[in-house]
């Protein structure tokens, strides 16, 4: 069902909207905001410890949307290769811990200039996860980054990639997730949406403006840009997606806002664009 507009229930704040404040302060606010929903960042949860993030979580009734992140495979040498896996592993274990069902998956860059190997440690590397996240009841969510992305971060840069790759398991045990910045410019984005039905983890928005002249706070506050976010979030939910809707925005400019102050704006956004 594709909701006509989008109802506050499913808002979720992605931690990383709101760097400057710890997690106990995030907590705090989504509280304070009516947010029901938020997504964890892995070293916002390693300040404080993981049984203390557990805690805070779940005294305040919050959900944990999902966690963010596992992936980062590539590396040059197997040693390396082989703690990026080991991460992923405790990323897993977090996750339960914490309550989501859902890790995000940013599958890392290509180290030598090497990217069709990389792609292929991707690959090993989500091979390797899958039976021990489905037995911790988690999956693993795929998400492709904008092509600017593949020289430092991720060498999946399409939701076809993505798609590909997440379509060797269950929909059970691999999916992805669509993020409004790093998707939209896609010839092929609607199609690869129809594509990913059933297999839809996660959904972020933010907006994309121009010009970009920071690469990883680059994006904007949800209609300050050019992204089609309404039609992309229909396409998501006629696929089968209901969940909730992270609001992902690395931004300076936002960070240095009073949080409470981002997410009464966010708010507004989030109805009249989302």
């Amino acid at each position: 069902m594709v909701r006509n507009g989008p109802s506050l229930e499913s808002l979720s704040l992605n931690q990383i909207t709101t760097e400057n404040w710890n997690l106990k302060e995030a907590v705090a606010g989504c509280v304070k905001a009516e947010i029901s929903w938020i997504s964890l960042w892995r070293h916002k949860i390693q300040e404080v410890g993981l049984a203390e993030s557990k805690r805070i979580v779940a005294d305040s009734g919050l959900q944990v949307s999902s966690l963010c992140r596992g992936g980062m495979f590539p590396a040059s040498t197997a040693e390396q290769r082989q703690k990026n896996l080991d991460d992923n592993f405790r990323a897993i274990e977090e996750a339960a811990e914490l309550g989501t069902d859902v890790l995000v998956l940013v599958c890392g860059a290509a180290p030598d200039r090497d990217i069709d190997t990389s792609r292929k440690w991707v690959e090993e590397g989500i091979e390797q996860l899958v039976p021990f996240a489905e037995s911790y009841g988690v999956k693993l969510g795929i998400e492709p980054l904008h092509p600017m992305y593949a020289a430092d971060r991720s060498v999946v840069v399409t939701l076809d990639q993505a798609n590909t790759m997440a379509e060797k398991y269950n929909d059970n045990q691999v999916g992805v997730v669509v993020d409004v910045f790093h998707v939209w410019w896609d010839p092929d984005l609607y199609n690869q949406i129809v594509r990913a039905t059933g297999r839809i983890l996660g959904f972020h928005v933010s907006d994309w403006a121009v010009p970009i002249t920071d690469t990883f706070k680059a994006r904007s506050m949800m209609g300050d840009g050019v992204i089609e976010i309404r039609r992309i979030r229909k396409a998501v939910e006629q696929a089968g997606y209901n969940g909730p809707i992270e609001v992902e925005i690395m931004n300076q400019a936002i960070w240095d806002k009073p949080g409470n102050d981002v997410l009464s704006l966010i708010k507004d956004r989030y109805v009249k664009h989302v």
